[in-house]
Formats: structure tokens, sequence, C-alpha cells
């Protein structure tokens, strides 16, 4: 589920991978490690790091868990363009835009269980795996602050063992 916003100014963009009917091992794990690159990706987004920063956080948990990030999609902060929306989830030489308070970025880690490779279906917008794999999508937009990530888009009801420290 992928929902963007844009209500008074204010673009939000978030979302989850979910299991409608219960998953296999193999899925479930996809989604842990997914949702924690996330959360690694937020942790390195302070003042003073760089996109890259947060990409190579992501990147260095995917890969440690010998899992691929989407690593031919990019994307940037906002304005929001639909054609570049998977943001800061691996590392890109040319993202390497200093962040500063104020800053707000989407975090999105897309991870495959295979291959890194994807292609775009012929609508246009369908994303899928080239080597047919899993695929999750965990992403958050997030504030840059004084201090410690603000995520703007965490829904304050839903319980998760994950949240920023």
């Amino acid at each position: 589920m992928d929902v963007g916003v844009i209500y008074k100014g204010f673009v939000g963009d978030t979302a989850r991978t979910v299991a409608v009917g219960g998953c296999g091992v193999l899925a479930q794990r996809l989604m842990d490690v997914t949702e924690r690159a996330l959360h690694e990706g937020i942790a390195a987004a302070v003042p003073g790091n760089r996109v890259t920063d947060i990409s190579r956080a992501v990147q260095n948990y995917v890969e440690g868990t010998g899992s691929a990030s989407c690593g031919n999609l990019s994307g940037t902060g906002w304005p929001f363009d639909a054609r570049r929306a998977a943001g800061a989830q691996f590392v890109d030489p040319k993202s390497n835009q200093k962040l500063r308070p104020g800053m707000t970025l989407a975090i999105e880690p897309m991870v495959n269980a295979g291959q890194a490779a994807v292609k775009i279906l012929k609508d246009g917008w369908t994303v899928v795996t080239q080597d047919g794999s899993l695929s999750a999508h965990f992403e958050h937009t997030v504030l840059i602050t004084e201090s410690e990530p603000e995520i703007l888009t965490w829904p304050e009801k839903m319980p998760s063992s994950l949240k920023v420290s």
C-alpha cells in the first residue's frame, strides 16, 4: 500500500507491505528486513549527514541480510515526482546533498528477495522484479530537525517494535 497526500501545502508519502491472508516465512522475513531497513535509513537522517548516508545505511543493512535493494530506482525529496518516487535506498553519488533542518524527504526502501533488477510494465507504473522474486516496500516522509528525524507519516496508534531510538 503506497499513499501520497497533498493537503494545504503538506506533501506526505508513506507505504507499507502487508500480507493478505497470511504468508510464508520468506515473505515475512523480506517484509521484516525492508521495514528495519527503513528505520536504519531514518536513523541516519540527521543534520550534517548527506542523502548518501541514508542510502548507505539502508543498503548496508539490506545487503547484510542477503537481500537486494532495487538499485535501478532513484528518488528525490519534495516536490513529489511520481516518475522518481523511490527515495534513499541505494548509494548514488549524484544524490549527495547535505541534510539541513527543515528539509523533508521520503525514505523508502524497496527490497527484493532475489536480484536487484526490476522492470516497469506497459502501464508505465507497475514495477516488478525481473527474476520474478518477491519484493517489499516500506516508506515514511521524514522531516530533518535540529536533532533527531521526525517521521511525519507515523500513525500514532499503529503498534510497531521498530521505532527510531
